[in-house]
């Protein structure tokens, strides 16, 4: 799932160089962990959060294929 999240952020950013994932595991839930640069953090997270939350939906439909539940935490 990271190489996922770290393929739909470089493909958005003008910096993709400076796209780092990293992934969690608390308890029963992977969290990842997306960070991007300031100037690149709207064009991940979208007008209303719409990309954002289209990232997660996607990251969703991949982990219930997998039998785990996932979250992404953009700072």
């Amino acid at each position: 799932m990271k190489d996922l999240v770290t393929y739909i952020a470089k493909s958005l950013v003008d910096n993709p160089d400076e796209v780092a994932v990293e992934e969690e595991i608390v308890g029963e839930r992977l969290i990842i962990h997306l960070s991007v640069s300031d100037e690149d953090k709207g064009k991940v997270i979208g007008r209303n959060g719409m990309i954002a939350n289209s990232i997660r939906t996607m990251l969703d439909i991949v982990a219930k294929k997998s039998g785990i539940r996932v979250s992404l935490s953009i700072e």
